[in-house]
């Protein structure tokens, strides 16, 4: 029963067998017990989509997020399971397919368990509560005297206690209560929540029995490797494919339809070809001779398109937020310190490239798909199919990692068509060049910052422009400015005490597909604001800790709306998850008193320190970086501090610290830039991500212990990190990098 099932549905459900599937070794009622005498030893106990225990009582939770490593199957279980105060090992998870019966599938935004805790709590507790209700019939008792425990229901005055497998049967024939009649366990009794638990599929992910999107196989499946225009919405003009026919292998060469505008989740177009082995299919496109178009994306060039963007950074932009006069108050001022920023597209090159197999009759279609959004794969790939939705089905397989790029379902589409074409089953197969020069690219941003100080060192003023083309331009061309979502993500919600503030948006047009990437524009945002900060603090002279949290000033709530700022708050209630600078400076001293701060002098230790509020979390960052007599400069030790309120499981959330800060160096030195419109990187020898030795050496990380509601993990310690490193870098060599790549060797 995989839909959510209402009370009144519910009700009582089979009304045969007797009433020996209810033997528990209980007192059993009499007669009149309709529960006991018309229990069946068949049934399985589903109160809804999440949670079902079979016929053997094992728990099957139904996890209907994605796993790209972040361990949110675990996650999601535990929270299921500690309502229930199952027995671990009798828990088993299996992966939901893209259906809207789950709600939100979209495993973005580091949502996962800050949507979900209260939920998921609710679905287990309510197959607590049933269980609970069907023992009690049994003893003919009160099931307010009856508690859940070690996988089974103790009568507490009695000590009798009966296994959950006992139960199933009875139970399931149970009406289901609404929401708000189940109790939640307190605090106090969590078993798992907050627990150090081992990840459910690591067994599976050590051992290669796991399922991946590029690791699929069906009967008689073709491979698909495609050729795509190297210029956005070009399209090939001429195409001499003979050379590809006459590969052992080929099966087929098929031209995808030509893309235009909007991109939105639409393949690019190009040419395909079909073969019998991978091999032969990647052997096939090399052997293509292709005539692309162009079109006024073939003149974009990545220095040009640079200086524009710092040009109009540089310029007034559309304010967003005000506060006090900041224009007049530098205008009257004689100490101006100002700084442009710069930040260049990167690529999320998850480790596994996309992926998608599909499977199409005249009636119907199958996906297996690495995909973070299995519900906008499923309408995405019925509109293609021209198809109702309820006849695609999406398999979601585990993900090496995604990072944003598998939130966009265009290599699923691709995978359909072509297998609606080919007439059998099709897996569309992404090689590392084709990710790094096709996919949905982090933005490119300029920034432009000034302030004044007085006398004191204290700042006054703060004006602050930021450029770069939209995400919004995927889905609408002619969005040029920066949109509301995008200023949320660490620009309109800047936490300075400043008496006078002044944020601005400026337009820049794109050129390539902009897409989501970890912690989105928060990344940029965070490396000047963060940087910047650090240049106030040398400006005046004054420790560069100490001087951030006189920036960000008295404990507080901000209310931006007070500032005529549009601020969502990442979709959550702002009362629920104020802008609360006391937890931010929290994470500023417990950090630096980890990294021991205020004796790095003494001891000669390099360290740089950036803090960002992101997805409702706090982080802070210290790095401590080490330069050679070559150049070359390594990190001895990074450290971070998190405060994510209330967390499932400490490890996990440590792990997502740690692979954070690393992602956080590749962005810091990565980069990708474009010629005549085309991207110039192709693999990992030319776009640069943290590798070993750059990797830093030790990790600390200081998880904050909090009863705040859960905010998001995943993304919120990369933020902190390139403007960490920057600054750290500064103090170590006494260069300011205000643009990124940052280089891996500083002449």
């Amino acid at each position: 029963m995989n839909d959510i099932i209402s009370p009144q549905r519910r009700a009582f459900l089979k009304k045969s067998a007797s009433a020996s599937g209810f033997a528990l070794g209980l007192t059993l009622l009499p007669s009149i017990n309709p529960v006991a005498a018309q229990a069946t030893q068949t049934e399985t106990l589903a109160p809804n989509v999440f949670v079902e225990f079979n016929a053997e009582g094992q728990l099957v939770v139904t996890c209907h997020r994605s796993e790209m490593g972040q361990q949110i199957r675990t996650a999601l279980a535990q929270i299921i399971a500690d309502e229930l105060d199952a027995d671990w090992d009798r828990v088993t998870v299996v992966q939901a397919t893209g259906h809207p019966k789950y709600g939100d599938q979209n495993t973005d935004g580091s949502r996962s368990v800050r949507r979900n805790l209260e939920r998921l709590r609710i679905a287990g507790a309510t197959a607590a509560t049933m269980l609970r209700e069907a023992a009690a019939r049994g003893w003919n008792v009160s099931p307010d005297d009856c508690i859940n425990r070690d996988h089974g229901v103790v009568h507490t005055p009695s000590g009798n206690r009966v296994d959950y497998k006992s139960l199933i049967d009875v139970a399931a024939t149970l009406p289901v209560p609404e929401s708000d009649a189940v109790s939640l366990k307190p605090r106090s009794r969590w078993k798992y929540i907050g627990k150090v638990m081992t990840s459910v599929d690591i067994d599976d992910v050590v051992s290669g029995t796991t399922t991946y999107g590029q690791d699929v196989q069906l009967d008689d499946m073709l491979v698909a490797v495609i050729q795509r225009p190297p210029v956005m919405f070009t399209h090939a003009e001429s195409v001499d494919d003979k050379k590809a026919r006459d590969i052992a292998g080929v099966v087929d060469v098929i031209n995808l339809p030509e893309a235009t505008a909007p991109a939105a989740f639409n393949p690019l177009g190009g040419v395909a070809v079909l073969a019998k082995t991978t091999w032969a299919a990647m052997q096939g496109v090399k052997a293509l001779s292709v005539k692309w178009t162009s079109n006024e994306h073939t003149n974009y060039n990545s220095t040009e398109y640079k200086a524009s963007l710092i040009k109009t950074a540089q310029q007034p932009g559309e304010v967003v937020r005000k506060r006090g006069d900041a224009p007049q108050a530098l205008k009257d001022s004689t100490n101006v310190i100002s700084a442009t920023y710069y930040a260049p597209l990167l690529s999320q090159a998850p480790m596994e490239p996309p992926a998608a197999t599909a499977k199409v009759t005249k009636d119907s279609a199958e996906i297996w798909a690495c995909t973070q959004t299995p519900q906008s794969t499923r309408s995405n790939v019925a509109a293609a199919l021209k198809m109702p939705e309820d006849k695609v089905t999406v398999n979601v397989t585990l993900l090496g990692g995604g990072f944003g790029r598998k939130s966009k379902p265009d290599f699923s589409v691709e995978a359909a068509l072509l297998a609606q074409q080919a007439g059998k089953p099709v897996k569309v197969i992404w090689r590392r060049e084709d990710d790094i020069q096709h996919g949905y690219y982090h933005s490119v941003s300029a920034q432009h910052i000034q302030a004044t100080q007085d006398e004191t060192g204290k700042t006054i003023a703060w004006r602050h422009n930021t450029v770069f083309p939209s995400i919004s331009s995927t889905f609408n061309p002619s969005a040029v400015t920066p949109s509301n979502g995008e200023l949320r993500l660490g620009f309109i919600d800047n936490p300075f005490a400043i008496p006078n503030m002044q944020l601005e948006r400026g337009e820049a047009k794109n050129h390539v597909r902009i897409g989501w990437l970890r912690s989105v524009a928060n990344v940029y945002h965070a490396f000047a604001i963060h940087s910047f900060a650090d240049e106030l603090a040398f400006a005046a002279k004054q420790d560069s800790r100490d001087y951030l949290l006189t920036l960000i000033g008295e404990d507080r709530h901000i209310d931006l709306a007070a500032e005529g700022a549009e601020y969502d708050n990442y979709g959550d209630p702002i009362d629920v998850y104020p802008i609360d600078t006391a937890r931010l400076k929290n994470v500023i001293r417990r950090v630096t008193d980890m990294a021991d701060w205020d004796n790095r002098k003494t001891s000669n230790r390099f360290l740089g320190l950036a803090a960002h509020r992101s997805f409702l979390s706090y982080a802070a960052a210290v790095v401590e970086v080490e330069v050679a007599d070559d150049g070359t400069w390594t990190m001895p030790n990074v450290y971070m501090s998190l405060d994510a309120g209330t967390i499932v499981n400490p490890d996990h959330v440590r792990a997502q610290c740690e692979g954070g800060m690393v992602y956080g160096l590749s962005c810091a030195i990565g980069e990708i830039s474009a010629t005549d419109g085309a991207i110039d990187q192709t693999n990992f020898h030319n776009y640069q991500v943290a590798r070993i030795q750059h990797a830093p050496k030790h990790f600390h990380v200081d998880i904050v212990q909090s009863t705040k509601p859960p905010a998001g993990v995943g993304e919120p310690p990369t933020p902190p990190f390139a403007p960490a490193l920057a600054n750290a870098l500064f103090a170590a060599t006494g260069k300011r990098f205000r643009e990124l790549p940052l280089p891996l060797t500083i002449s």
